[in-house]
Order: C-alpha cells, then structure tokens, then sequence
C-alpha cells in the first residue's frame, strides 16, 4: 500500500484522561497529523548541567545530615566538599 492510500484516524475532539490521549499518540504517528499542526516559538534558556555519580549509602546518609545541619541543600556541600579536594576553584 502507498502512503498516500493510508487511511488516517481522526484525532478525537477531546480526550478524557492524559492516559487515554497518551495511548492515541503511541499508536499514532504525528506526522501524519501535518495539517492540523501550526509552529510555535519556543525561547529555552540553558541552566546548567546535572551529573550523576555513585557513592556508597553510608556516605549518602552522612552528606544528607551534614548538609541537613548546615542548612545547604546535598547537591551544595557535595561540591563544594569536592571542590575543597580537587583544589578546584569553580
């Protein structure tokens, strides 16, 4: 069968869950919506990185009070405990 002979669904007017519209677009490609579709401008802004990185429960729960009792959040005293190591000056 050509593209062109393939037979599209309609969207439906209105979904009656995020689930429901969820499963329409697994089982729907939508490009072949085009014509209903209009461009829009997005303005993004880049806010930095995030890394992930394992470490040992034990020293999880020790940065989790530590930080707790200094008031910063764990993310903070985990680089800047790192920072102090690496003698990096970032």
């Amino acid at each position: 069968m050509k593209d062109r002979d393939k037979r599209v669904e309609p969207i439906p007017d209105e979904f009656s869950s995020y689930e429901e519209a969820a499963e329409f677009w697994d089982a729907h490609d939508t490009t072949d919506y085009l014509e209903v579709s209009r461009p829009i401008e997005v303005v993004s802004e880049f806010r930095g990185r995030h890394y992930e990185i394992k470490i040992e429960a034990g020293i999880a729960k020790t940065l989790r009070s530590q930080a707790k009792r200094k008031g910063v959040t764990l993310s903070h005293l985990a680089s800047e405990l790192l920072r102090q190591q690496l003698g990096a000056n970032q």
